[in-house]
């Protein structure tokens, strides 16, 4: 695949500022209250309004591989049950039985034809349609059309699966909310790429912390001395204004390698990390052969979960490949480790009084405009 304009011009961003030793900034400095990381107040409308309206990446396509696949998740605070029907299309439901309100499923995962309430075993299928109960006549004439599964807006895109946690009359158009990503989301593959890695962490931080992590490189050679500093251009990243979402393209240093040659016979990934922030919470992090699909969930106003996904282009073949994949994952856990560590001591000091705001510097592209989407979408000028 050929090298796109907005990439090219990436490109031609970075080498002037490695010749000028200049890097991407913002207008301003900005000033974060620190009641955006410990008022419960402000997590209580960011969970009804970020974690409710908006869609959100549950999985990869690969977790649901046939029909009648599926797979549950409680981490939103909401009990999702995702399915893919008889036809092949995804589908999410509340894992909720009509009747008594019993969890359909306990299962993380498995394959059934319909789902039965271990309670009374009221049936649903796959479209969430109420099949059958047992002893009908006790209820009456109780339509059944009116007692199928909640549904949730549920999409498969590039190979991942997004979910609304929210029933509404609201339809969401996900092309258009994924369009200003679409043609780098695209160029990834990741429909055909399997999963080599998932794990979840508990930490005892917010979760903007873990979220603002991946939006700056000024922190690289502070937390990451001895890993990650090394690898990439001490805070040159570039960064493109997707609104509502963000791209971040951090350089290699051999990217210097390009400045002989011809434009058009440059290539982007082999010479870049990208951090693609996908409001409200997710990031889908692309290294030079393997991708990483993050999601930070809030679970109190001082903790969050942090999942993860590696995928990579195809299931190891040999011995060789698995250690290689495996060395891969062992430096990014390593990595992250150390943007936890620091995330948790600092929300450690947040009650102490010792600031009652954050600055937000010139070259933290990514906090300003991360957090300005924030804003928009609690203050309502911006939904999906």
């Amino acid at each position: 695949m050929g090298i796109s304009t907005e990439e090219t011009q990436i490109i031609k961003d970075i080498l002037a500022h490695v010749e000028q030793g200049t890097t991407d900034m913002q207008p301003e400095l900005m000033r974060n209250p620190v009641s955006t990381y410990t008022d419960p107040d402000v997590l209580a409308k960011e969970m009804d309004t970020l974690f409710r309206k908006f869609p959100i990446i549950m999985g990869h396509s690969e977790q649901l591989p046939e029909p009648a696949s599926y797979f549950t998740n409680d981490e939103l605070g909401v009990p999702l049950l995702i399915t893919r029907n008889n036809d092949g299309v995804v589908k999410a439901f509340m894992n909720v039985c009509r009747h008594r309100g019993a969890r359909l499923t306990d299962g993380a995962c498995g394959k059934v034809k319909t789902f039965s309430c271990p309670y009374h075993k009221w049936t649903y299928d796959l479209n969430g349609a109420l099949r059958g109960l047992p002893h009908a006549a006790g209820f009456g004439d109780i339509d059944k059309g009116d007692l199928g599964l909640i549904e949730l807006p549920a999409f498969e895109r590039f190979g991942l699966i997004w979910v609304r946690p929210s029933a509404s009359e609201d339809e969401i158009d996900i092309d258009a909310w994924l369009a200003p990503m679409a043609e780098q989301l695209g160029g990834l593959g990741l429909e055909s790429h399997t999963v080599f890695k998932a794990w979840s962490l508990d930490r005892k931080m917010n979760w903007h912390l873990a979220l603002e992590g991946f939006q700056e490189s000024y922190h690289f050679c502070g937390a990451h001395e001895h890993t990650a500093c090394s690898a990439y251009l001490d805070n040159q990243s570039s960064w493109v204004d997707k609104y509502p979402h963000v791209r971040h393209s951090v350089p290699l240093p051999t990217i210097e390698e390009l400045k002989g040659k011809a434009p058009e016979d440059w290539q982007h990934r082999p010479y870049f990390m990208t951090q693609n922030y996908l409001f409200p919470c997710n990031y889908v992090q692309v290294m030079t052969d393997h991708v990483y699909i993050h999601t930070i969930i809030p679970t109190g106003v001082d903790t969050c979960i942090f999942k993860c996904m590696m995928l990579i282009p195809e299931a190891p073949q040999s011995d060789k490949a698995e250690r290689y994949w495996e060395k891969n994952y062992q430096v990014i856990r390593t990595v992250f480790g150390e943007d936890f560590e620091i995330g948790e001591n600092i929300q450690k000091g947040l009650n102490t009084g010792a600031n009652t705001e954050f600055l937000f510097g010139r070259y933290e592209t990514g906090l300003q405009l991360g957090t300005k989407a924030i804003h928009d979408a609690l203050d309502g000028r911006l939904t999906a």
